[in-house]
């Protein structure tokens, strides 16, 4: 493979089949995910591509949207369509004028809390909808010098926290982690955070986020953060909101169907990209990473993280939760699929041993009216065996591959 090559992305058979069904696809995400590269290496050459970045494009909109619309063509791709949210009402009237046209309007945005807001008062019922996260371990493979190390669980980890899996980081072996990251959550701050959603103080929001990477993983506790940065609950409150609209971090809520007050209720909270994590909690080196404090809960955050990938790069909403009851059972992981339940373990270890299994036995037996089946742990083991005869043992790999046949099949 070329240096610099196209990576394939999981979901572009997603987008494609939204193309055919929809007027209009969105394609919102994290920044520097990829959502442009893919669009491109999908529709250019039968598409007309326009940029709202460019503040000379936007002023074209403004002084006569009408026009501006008229001249870019029947197919158009839109990229960062938050900033002018002045031609949704247009799109909406050329779509109503051919309701039976399919993939007129392809579309970008990275600001998914104002960008949903709008779409959703405008284009309702015309609009489909698709997420993109950086590279996920499937698309990891398909770098060359990654081949190996995305095929060894602990490899991947190492360089998933250590690297990142933005493609620019990935695709790009020069550039500098630390110089990139910075520059990201400079911008991130300055021009997406601060400028769109004002929030407040620039040097207590940057504390808020380094306070949340070291807590990844972990039940959310808006006092405690609240009272550590010196802002008020809700100013903590909004600015989760804020991560989460904006794909930086994932929440993972508690399961309690049927389980009455037993449960926790408060989320569990996860990034999307371990990397910025570890940048945002200074750990540099492979020794600081696997030895020091956070191991185990970085360990879970990839693991999670790599679980919504392969979710949601399928085009599937994720119905996954946990579990905390108050007489501290703890499920780290409960995939639903209709009436049945999936618990999974997760756990910083090479050498799995009997007693890892005992949460999810004890899961069985409190709740055994729910249909809960076969239990799995996932470890750095590279392979698959029976730890007890209700749990399993698996790679990250080999889960990841059954997890995908699992959803799919109900779709």
């Amino acid at each position: 493979m070329k240096k610099n090559a196209y990576i394939p992305r999981n979901i572009e058979s997603h987008v494609l089949k939204a193309a055919r069904q929809s007027p209009v696809v969105v394609l919102t995400g994290l920044r520097q995910a990829g959502k442009t590269t893919l669009l491109r290496n999908l529709f250019e050459g039968k598409y007309n591509f326009v940029s709202f970045e460019d503040p000379i494009i936007r002023d074209r909109v403004l002084a006569d949207p009408n026009l501006f619309l008229e001249r870019l063509g029947k197919k158009v791709v839109m990229d960062e369509i938050q900033y002018v949210p002045e031609l949704l009402p247009l799109i909406k009237m050329a779509v109503d004028r051919q309701r039976n046209k399919r993939g007129m309007f392809i579309m970008t945005g990275s600001q998914q809390f104002n960008l949903m807001k709008n779409l959703s008062e405008t284009l309702a019922g015309r609009v489909a909808i698709l997420n993109l996260f950086p590279f996920e371990k499937g698309e990891r493979k398909m770098v060359g010098y990654l081949r190996k190390i995305a095929d060894d669980t602990y490899k991947d980890f190492v360089y998933s926290s250590l690297r990142g899996n933005f493609p620019e980081l990935v695709t790009h072996r020069n550039i500098s982690k630390n110089i990139w990251y910075s520059s990201y959550v400079q911008t991130y701050l300055e021009r997406d955070i601060k400028m769109i959603y004002d929030v407040g103080s620039i040097r207590e929001f940057s504390l808020f986020l380094k306070l949340l990477a070291a807590r990844c993983s972990q039940v959310i506790n808006l006092s405690s953060i609240a009272h550590d940065i010196g802002v008020a609950v809700n100013t903590v409150k909004r600015w989760f909101s804020l991560l989460e609209a904006s794909n930086v971090i994932y929440l993972l809520y508690p399961y309690y169907r049927n389980l009455g007050k037993r449960v926790m209720k408060s989320p569990k909270v996860y990034f999307m990209d371990l990397g910025l994590v570890t940048y945002l909690t200074g750990i540099e080196t492979e020794q600081q990473l696997v030895n020091g404090p956070l191991a185990g809960a970085l360990f879970e955050n990839y693991c999670i993280e790599e679980v919504v990938k392969c979710i949601v790069h399928r085009g599937i909403r994720p119905n996954i939760f946990y579990l905390r009851t108050h007489n501290q059972l703890e499920i780290d992981l409960i995939i639903e699929r209709g009436v049945e339940l999936y618990p999974v373990e997760i756990k910083f270890t090479k050498t799995p041993v009997v007693g890892m299994a005992n949460p999810i036995t004890r899961f069985k037996k409190i709740f055994s009216k729910l249909n809960i089946k076969r239990g799995t742990i996932l470890t750095l083991a590279k392979e698959n065996y029976s730890l007890t005869n209700t749990v399993g043992v698996s790679s990250l790999d080999n889960f990841l591959s059954w997890l995908c046949r699992l959803i799919t099949s109900s779709h």
